[in-house]
């Protein structure tokens, strides 16, 4: 993998998909998470210190770098010629 494709961060439409539905089930997770952690320690500063941090960078892993696991329905881009042809 070069430099450009990681910087470039190419997915596709079902990898996109897969990102939203991660970072969908890891937000909610990690809410109910630091609920019942600000229940049972009271203490506000526990939460947001470890749980929300924590879950927050582990998400930004996950999500936002261009993964080959989220690449591989890869568009595939009719030609120009086709694409005059269908026109005509």
């Amino acid at each position: 993998m070069t430099i450009q494709e990681l910087v470039e961060g190419r997915i596709d439409f079902k990898g996109q998909k897969t990102a939203d539905d991660i970072a969908r089930v890891v937000l909610i997770t990690s809410t109910f998470l630091s609920f019942v952690i600000v229940f049972a320690f009271s203490s506000l500063m526990i939460t947001m210190s470890s749980t929300f941090v924590l879950c927050t960078v582990a998400l930004s892993l996950v999500v936002l770098p261009p993964w080959p696991m989220f690449n591989h329905h890869p568009v595939t881009w009719l030609s120009e010629s086709v694409q005059e042809q269908s026109q005509k």
